[in-house]
């Protein structure tokens, strides 16, 4: 039976849904962030004329777009609200979280934790494998790759291959519903697939979809002439791929944190890493690492290593 994982680590949550040994699904949090599904003292600061919608300043002093404004809210007004969406960083700006106002009614929060079995570590490999294909945008299978890319208007995914047309896309959709699975994807998600000129295959291809994805809630149009399929499914925040587009040197200082814990032995843990790493390093977190480790802890960088490579060891005090 699939289980959810969770491994509480330093600066970061993550949450793997693992059965036999293979991930179904990941989950990313970082402490602190709005989460969908927490309730917020707010104030109305604009309401926008004959609709139900507006901007509230929330408690943390960050702004949400609201809906379900009564008629009787006005500007300045106060109340609760719930959050339906975290705020998501972009390239060059933030979108704005989203709630939905309560007035003062207080019906609690939603569980916004991860929920699942805590464990020390994943098992080996496991989160390497979701990480590396989030921060490289790819995932590989049997004649080809996908390539996944978060943009402002929707989440892209390209395939790639030497197989012909129908045998590609439908080699490609087990990759696809792992993909969407693994990185969190929401919102609306845009599928290049080869151009297939028959309907019957390109029928084909819809079904396999369908199949791969039956136990997620979405919308999806057929595939068109040209091969694109559009799907829209609930977001409730950053997907990896947001992640890593916008905090990719944030994601790989987390990783070689991570890295660093795992490794074993008595004497100094010596973390190398990329100068750019090593300035997004908290003092916190460093002091998190050796309370965790019982390890001293010595920090080098090295610029020819990539950001995704870090280094990790246990040398001679």
């Amino acid at each position: 039976m699939a289980e959810w994982l969770v491994e509480e680590g330093i600066g970061e949550t993550r949450a793997l849904l693992v059965e036999g040994g293979r991930v179904l699904a990941a989950r990313l949090r970082w402490p602190g962030e709005p989460v969908c599904g927490a309730v917020h003292a707010a104030r109305l600061t604009r309401r926008f004329a004959g609709t139900r919608r507006g901007i509230a300043t929330l408690d943390t002093g960050s702004e949400a777009l609201i809906d379900h404004l009564p008629r009787e809210a006005t500007e300045g007004v106060a109340g609760k609200v719930r959050l339906t969406r975290a705020p998501i960083h972009e390239r060059g700006r933030l979108k704005r979280a989203q709630a939905r106002w309560l007035g003062e009614a207080d019906p609690g929060n939603d569980p916004v934790e991860i929920e699942g079995e805590i464990v020390r570590r994943f098992p080996q490999g496991l989160w390497e494998d979701v990480w590396h294909a989030a921060s490289a945008g790819a995932i590989a299978f049997a004649g080809g790759e996908i390539l996944c890319a978060a943009t402002p208007a929707m989440t892209v995914i390209d395939i790639d291959g030497e197989l012909a047309p129908t045998a590609l896309a439908l080699a490609a959709v087990p990759a696809i519903a792992a993909a969407l699975a693994w990185f969190e994807s929401g919102g609306n998600i845009g599928i290049d697939f080869p151009t297939i000129e028959a309907k019957a295959d390109r029928r084909a291809v819809d079904d396999a979809l369908a199949a791969a994805l039956d136990h997620w809630p979405h919308e999806r149009t057929a595939m068109n002439g040209f091969g694109f399929v559009q799907i829209v499914a609930r977001l409730e925040g950053p997907s990896l791929l947001h992640r890593f587009a916008t905090s990719r040197t944030g994601m790989c200082a987390r990783f070689a944190l991570r890295q660093a814990e795992r490794v074993e032995g008595a004497g100094v843990t010596l973390l190398t890493v990329h100068p750019a790493i090593k300035a997004k390093l908290r003092p916190e977190w460093l002091e998190d690492l050796r309370r965790r480790t019982g390890r001293a802890v010595r920090v080098e960088t090295d610029p020819g290593l990539a950001l995704e490579a870090p280094s990790a060891q246990v040398v001679p005090a």
